[in-house]
C-alpha cells in the first residue's frame, strides 16, 4: 500500500520540523514537501498533489484562510488546520472554507492522534469550491449575551415538549452550519448538539454557529435547565447528557473515551428523559458512534434521521445507525432543517394539547 503524503505548511522552521517528525514517525506516512507560506503551499500543492496538507493559518506573504480558498478552488484536497488555541474563531472559519478539521498543534507526545487524523482526512474524497462562497457569511450575533439570559429565566423547561439531539463528527462543521441557518428564531425546540471536536475548540465553534444563524449557540453549564429556541454544543472535556428536569448533566470523560464528546452518551440521555418527545439526528462523521444513541431514541418512541451518503462528507456514523435499525429516514443534508421544523412543531402542538 502506497503512504500517505502529507504536505506539512507553517512558516515557523521549528514547527514544521517537529510536525515532519510525527509524520515520519509513523507508520504509512510521508511528507512529500513542506511549505511557509500560504503562496507556497498552493504552489506545492498544485505541483505535488499530496494525499493530505497541514495548514498553518497566521503566515506572511498568503494566510492560511487564503491559501485554503484558492487550495480548494484549484486543486481540492483533505485539509487539517492545525492551529494556536488563541486562533481558534479563525480555525472555525477556515472550516467555512473547505478544511476538514481544526485541531490545536501537536506537541512531541501528540504524535499518534495526529497520524491517525491525517490516515483518516487522506481517505475522504474531496470536491472543490467555489471561491467565497456566499452561504455561510456571518451575521450580527442573534442576542446579546443579556438578552440570552433572560430567556434562560424566563422559559422554564416544560414536560412534554420536543427536544432535538444531533450527533455529527468529520464534516459535522460544515453540516452544522447549513442546518442551523434554516432553523427560525421561534424554534420549537431546544436543540442539543454532540460534536466531535478537539479540545480548546468548541468555545470558538459556538460562537462561530451563533453568528450563522437566528439562535444563540452556546456550551452549557452543568444543571442549566433547556429551553426552546436554543441551541447547546457539548464541549468536549466532558460528556453532555440530559438528566432530570430536562437539565443539563455534564460527566467527566475518561482518558479511555474513544469519542469527545460522546454522541451515544448524549442521544441515549435524551431517550431516556424525553422518551416520544424527542427527535434525534446523525450526520457525517467517522465511526460508529451514535448508533446506539439512535436506536435507544428510536425504541423510546422518538423520530430518529440520518443524512444521506450524496450529501455526507463521511458516510460512517449515519451508516452505523441505519444498519443497526435506529434510523427512521433518510435525508439529504438541505431537508434536514425542515423536517425538523416540522417534526417539533407537531410535538409541540401535542404537549401543549392543541391538536
Amino acid at each position: 500500500m502506497q503512504p500517505v503524503r502529507v504536505l506539512v505548511v507553517d512558516d515557523s522552521r521549528s514547527a514544521r520540523s517537529l510536525i515532519r517528525a510525527l509524520i515520519e514517525a509513523a507508520p504509512g506516512l510521508v511528507v512529500c514537501g513542506e511549505a511557509a507560506d500560504g503562496r507556497e503551499a498552493v504552489e506545492r500543492t498544485l505541483a505535488l498533489k499530496p494525499d493530505v496538507v497541514t495548514m498553518d493559518l497566521q503566515m506572511p506573504e498568503m494566510d492560511g484562510m487564503q491559501a485554503i480558498e484558492e487550495i480548494m478552488a484549484r486543486y481540492a484536497v483533505p485539509i487539517l488546520v492545525l492551529s494556536d488555541l488563541a486562533d481558534a474563531p479563525n480555525a472555525m472559519a477556515a472550516v467555512a472554507r473547505g478544511a476538514l478539521e481544526a485541531a490545536r498543534k501537536p506537541t512531541f507526545d501528540e504524535g499518534p492522534g495526529l497520524a491517525l487524523r491525517l490516515r483518516i482526512l487522506a481517505r475522504i474524497p474531496v470536491i472543490r469550491h467555489i471561491r467565497r462562497n456566499g452561504a455561510l457569511t456571518l451575521k450580527p450575533d442573534p442576542a446579546s449575551p443579556a438578552r440570552r439570559e433572560e430567556r434562560i429565566q424566563t422559559d422554564p423547561p416544560r414536560s412534554g415538549s420536543p427536544v432535538v439531539a444531533i450527533a455529527s463528527s468529520t464534516g459535522g462543521p460544515q453540516a452544522l452550519a447549513r442546518i442551523l441557518p434554516d432553523l427560525p428564531a421561534d424554534f420549537a425546540a431546544p436543540v442539543l448538539i454532540a460534536q466531535h471536536i478537539s479540545d480548546g475548540f468548541a468555545g470558538a465553534m459556538a460562537d462561530w454557529l451563533s453568528r450563522l444563524c437566528a439562535l444563540p449557540v452556546t456550551i452549557p453549564s452543568e444543571g442549566e435547565p433547556i429551553v426552546a429556541g436554543h441551541v447547546y454544543l457539548a464541549d468536549s472535556v466532558t460528556h453532555m447528557t440530559l438528566g432530570a428536569g430536562r437539565r443539563i448533566r455534564l460527566v467527566a470523560r475518561l482518558d479511555s473515551d474513544m469519542y469527545r464528546p460522546s454522541c451515544d452518551r448524549l442521544l441515549t440521555s435524551v431517550a431516556a428523559e424525553v422518551g416520544l418527545d424527542a427527535i434525534g439526528v446523525v450526520l457525517t462523521g467517522m465511526g460508529r458512534d451514535g448508533a446506539q444513541g439512535m436506536l435507544a431514541l428510536a425504541k423510546a418512541g422518538g423520530a430518529t434521521i440520518a443524512q444521506d451518503e450524496a450529501t455526507s462528507v463521511i458516510f460512517g456514523m449515519n451508516r452505523e445507525a441505519i444498519l443497526a435499525g435506529g434510523v427512521q429516514m433518510t435525508l439529504p443534508l438541505d431537508l434536514i432543517a425542515g423536517k425538523l421544523c416540522m417534526l417539533a412543531g407537531r410535538r409541540a402542538a401535542l404537549g401543549a394539547g392543541i391538536v
